[in-house]
């Protein structure tokens, strides 16, 4: 396996079809002189899905991509698997996203890999994944115990390691192994703003600041089922991280 060589790279992760989000993040991504972008998943489920992806293909040859595992259910929509085990408003949203996609996005998004292996100067080499390196849907936080991370770790060769998922940054080490959470540029828990990674060559947690209330707008004039608690909860007041490790982790976060 050949594995490209960058000088720097931006993590965009869990972007959900917030496009006015993803554009903030890709402009501040070039203020920084980050020519190669990491897409780490979830792509299209949000209220603008097509616009989404094809902004971000339209990067060319600057843009890589790996799996999410919202990119993996649309694509089960699309091809009309039963998504019977999903509450029903997550099932609306995952088909209404899927209903908007041609057949040349599907087959984009199912041709994606669960990893991507890439050599960053002065980092080292790097592996960007969307949950864990064996699963694109599995969760951890920065407080999930050592010794349940551990084996979700096994057979990796890298020292540091890019994930999402969880909508929530954190830099934590694993048995030597540093693993950096990118958070969610569409979706965050935190600050309103989108919230991404920078390696250039160290690993720096990002949050770009963008017009909200227009976001928002422009959100809740789409027909995506739930625009406007998308608008209200994910763009103009999103949940903190205690509420987020609260609910992904309610033994630990009351300790």
């Amino acid at each position: 396996m050949t594995i490209t060589r960058v000088s720097s790279v931006a993590a965009l992760y869990d972007v959900h079809g917030n496009l006015p989000a993803l554009e903030a993040a890709l402009a501040a991504a070039e203020a920084e002189r980050a020519y190669t972008i990491v897409v780490g998943g979830d792509v299209v489920l949000g209220p603008m899905p097509r616009e989404t992806l094809e902004r971000l293909r339209a990067l060319g040859p600057r843009a890589r991509f790996v799996r999410g595992n919202c990119d993996r259910l649309v694509v089960d929509a699309f091809d009309g698997r039963p998504l019977d085990r999903l509450p029903p408003a997550v099932r609306e949203q995952i088909e209404w996203t899927a209903a908007r996609l041609d057949r040349g996005q599907r087959d984009f998004l199912a041709g994606l890999p669960l990893t991507l292996a890439m050599e960053i100067e002065g980092a080292g080499e790097v592996l960007f994944c969307h949950a864990t390196p064996r699963s694109d849907d599995e969760i951890f936080t920065a407080i999930t115990p050592a010794e349940r991370v551990r084996p979700m770790l096994e057979g990796v060769a890298q020292r540091v390691i890019v994930c999402g998922h969880t909508h929530m940054q954190f830099d934590r080490a694993v048995d030597g192994v540093r693993i950096v959470n990118a958070g969610s540029v569409g979706m965050p828990f935190g600050q309103p703003a989108a919230h991404w990674l920078l390696l250039a060559p160290d690993a720096r947690l990002m949050r770009t600041e963008y017009d909200l209330q227009r976001a928002a707008e422009l959100v809740r004039a789409t027909e995506y089922p739930g625009a406007d608690e998308f608008a209200s909860r994910y763009v103009l007041s999103p949940a903190s991280e205690d509420e987020g490790l609260r609910m992904f982790e309610p033994s630990q976060s009351t300790k």
